[in-house]
């Protein structure tokens, strides 16, 4: 490993104006960061002080010589700082404090207090802070999206990943490090401070590892130093920047650092100071604050306004009308591949994410198209969802596309984690339901309305043929937030109204919200999703029962008005392909209650893991064969 050279800091900051600061004012600074750490602590009777005090010489040194500027903490040129291990936020608002993002005692007074955004683990409502953590493993995915941002823009700035040690053990952080190879990020440093501790003991006794040889071994260049020596670290952290590879910056540390009771101690990972011990820290480090004054301010809320992503997404769109029976994966295929070919001179840039299914999601056209706009992240789901959220915060209209169990059931936590850190990502899911077939229950994702419908900020399309997908792909091109579309894998017949003509055609236009009667009828209403909606309109033409039939394609916002028209009939259907205990019918039966009016409803849904074999004899095996529906159709009209 190479050894650093001595050194006064001296850097240029954003505005291009001297900074210097001497390692010895550093160390004032650090030994009142870790009063703060300990006070605050104390204060909310819960945190993580080990970790934080093993760690603020890093951070107190990496902020002071980065292009970051309190006064401007959003200029588009400044460097990232991704916190991964979140639970040590005391290290990082006593940082951002002593650095001029916001006052040291409201950190100190707010800390864990509800209302408050100093929160037990990071958040970016706070100046200073890019992306909020706290499930570990995650962060250097988010860190490979913000370079991976750098690259696409031209953007010179330097991006860093500070984790702990316990962490390594994430399978994700090896999804992240083989991306950053693959894709020459060498504008990344991660910084691991390496105490040795986690909450069960050693790291080598909870689970052995080499994280040096690991990061060596995906093609990081890693250079070892003093984690608490600020020479050193600021040696390192200039050497990072001129090496033409990722770099780990592997940071010897000692836990709870500073304080001889607590040091090398894993019981301080997660447990504050009583206030006697703290009183002795205080006469330790020589240093004290005001520790009665401060408990009595404790009940005033710090106050910070989030600022939410300003971008505007403006792409050119087709009106392309499909009049043959296609895959709607085709159709997001072609939208997306038309969305390119249209604005390649676009000043606001797209990208779209795949892992390992180019030719079943359709996105090969669009990698002809944009190359570099494709990333290709292999059969990486995890790291995947968090790169592409972190990619879509700052004006990259960002597509992650995947199988339906892949791209949401198996990465739930990623995109509840996108989900909080406000991201505008669209998710892109095919091979959603029972269509999947042959593909057996393992491959069959049933469950993704409830789960998006988890998510607070997520909004869900799910389009009834290729013509809705085609216009809803370019309603979404140009909307901010998160948005999940799903479809199946079978080529479905156009929809047509109830005089042979093209439903979705030239003069629709997608509206997120909006039902779409597609038969009108009084004497019962059925409600469908995706997938069935053509077996459900052969149904109702077949019955002839003056049954209305309306596709919902936004099943997470249906208008109030088509479910007090539908409860006016006395009896409702829902028709889809997923778990009828969290689908579509469970949105409606929530929806009639609310009205408070008496109606019958009866759910046509999957009641357990399917099988294997063709769509239709899935289907017929979970009792969505048209003949089934149609008698049990019947059966209710006849009891009404």
């Amino acid at each position: 490993m190479k050894k650093h050279t001595k050194l006064i800091i001296s850097t240029d900051d954003i505005s291009n104006k001297k900074v210097n600061v001497s390692t010895g004012e550093l160390k004032k600074l650090a030994t009142q960061a870790r009063v703060a750490i300990l006070t605050m602590t104390t204060l909310s009777q819960s945190g993580h002080p080990g970790g934080s005090m093993s760690s603020i010489d890093v951070l107190l040194a990496l902020y002071h010589i980065i292009k970051i500027d309190h006064n401007n903490p959003a200029d588009i040129n400044r460097d990232r700082v991704i916190v991964s291990n979140g639970h040590i936020s005391p290290a990082v608002y006593a940082t951002l404090a002593l650095c001029g993002f916001f006052n040291l005692e409201d950190a100190v007074t707010q800390y864990r207090m509800a209302g408050s955004h100093f929160e037990g683990h990071i958040e970016p409502e706070l100046p200073g802070i890019e992306w909020a953590t706290g499930n570990l493993g995650q962060g250097l995915s988010a860190a490979t999206g913000f370079a991976l941002e750098s690259k696409l823009k031209g953007l010179s700035n330097q991006v860093y990943c500070l984790m702990g040690d316990g962490e390594q053990q994430k399978g994700q952080l090896c999804e992240a490090r083989r991306f950053a190879t693959k894709y020459k990020l060498n504008n990344i440093t991660a910084i691991i401070d390496y105490n040795g501790l986690q909450i069960n003991g050693k790291i080598g006794d909870v689970m052995p590892q080499n994280i040096l040889e690991n990061y060596l071994s995906d093609g990081w260049t890693v250079l070892e130093i003093d984690g608490h020596d600020f020479d050193d670290i600021i040696a390192a952290v200039n050497e990072a920047k001129n090496i033409d590879s990722p770099v780990l910056i592997l940071a010897h540390t000692v836990m709870s650092k500073g304080v001889s009771f607590m040091e090398n101690k894993e019981k301080y990972h997660g447990s504050p100071l009583p206030e006697g011990d703290l009183f002795r820290a205080y006469e330790e480090l020589n240093y004290k604050m005001d520790y009665q004054a401060l408990k009595e301010k404790r009940n005033n809320k710090a106050k910070f306004t989030h600022k939410q992503n300003n971008t505007e997404f403006k792409f050119n769109t087709n009106n392309k009308v499909y009049d043959k029976p296609t895959d709607n994966r085709s159709a997001w295929g072609d939208a997306i591949a038309d969305i390119a070919r249209l604005n390649t001179n676009n000043p606001v840039k797209i990208a779209v994410f795949d892992c390992d299914l180019q030719g079943s999601v359709k996105t090969g056209d669009f990698a002809k198209v944009m190359p570099d706009s494709f990333i290709q992240a292999g059969i990486m789901e995890h790291h995947t969802a968090v790169c592409a959220g972190a990619l879509s915060k700052n004006g990259i209209q960002t597509f992650f596309a995947d199988f339906g169990v892949f791209g949401i059931s198996e990465t739930y936590n990623q995109h509840r984690l996108n989900d909080i850190n406000k991201t505008n990502l669209k998710v892109v899911l095919t091979h959603v339901g029972l269509d999947v077939g042959e593909d057996g229950k393992t491959h069959q994702c049933l469950d993704y309305i409830g789960l998006v419908n988890n998510l607070y900020g997520y909004k869900l399309i799910i389009p009834a043929d290729p013509n809705q997908t085609y216009k809803a792909i370019s309603y979404v091109a140009n909307q901010k937030g998160n948005f999940l579309i799903s479809m199946g894998r079978s080529k479905l017949d156009i929809i047509k109204n109830e005089n042979g003509e093209i439903h979705y055609g030239e003069n629709y236009v997608y509206e997120y919200g909006k039902a779409d009667i597609l038969r009108n009828g009084l004497k019962a209403c059925m409600f469908v999703t995706g997938t069935l909606t053509n077996a459900a309109i052969k149904i109702i033409d077949e019955l002839q029962q003056n049954i209305c039939l309306i596709n919902i394609s936004s099943p997470l916002d249906i208008e109030d008005a088509i479910i007090k028209k539908a409860i006016d009939t006395g009896l409702i259907f829902t028709l889809e392909d997923h778990n009828v205990k969290t689908g579509l019918g469970s949105i409606i039966a929530q929806k009639i209650v609310k009205f408070n009016k008496a109606c019958k409803l009866e759910c046509f849904g999957v009641n357990d893991y399917a099988c294997s074999g063709t769509a239709d004899d899935v289907y017929a095996y979970c009792g969505l064969s048209p003949e089934i529906i149609k008698e049990r159709i019947l059966t209710c009209l006849n009891e009404k």
